[in-house]
């Protein structure tokens, strides 16, 4: 495996980094509304099925 300069490593890194189409600030802002968005309905929809769960398992065996 040849070894690398650590100046030509950086400078490549530098070079490939220029490379990548990043995001618009607009595109974050949106994509992390909609994260946050999902994750709280899912965790509402796992919050409502454990309470069902747990009554139910709660009325099977008559815990009440």
């Amino acid at each position: 495996m040849a070894r690398t300069n650590p100046i030509t490593f950086f400078q490549q890194v530098r070079t490939e980094v220029s490379k990548v189409t990043w995001p618009s600030r607009n595109e974050v802002v949106i994509s992390t509304i909609m994260v946050l968005v999902l994750v709280i309905f899912a965790s509402l929809f796992f919050l409502a099925a454990d309470q069902i769960i747990s009554w139910l398992v709660s009325l099977m065996l008559s815990i009440r």
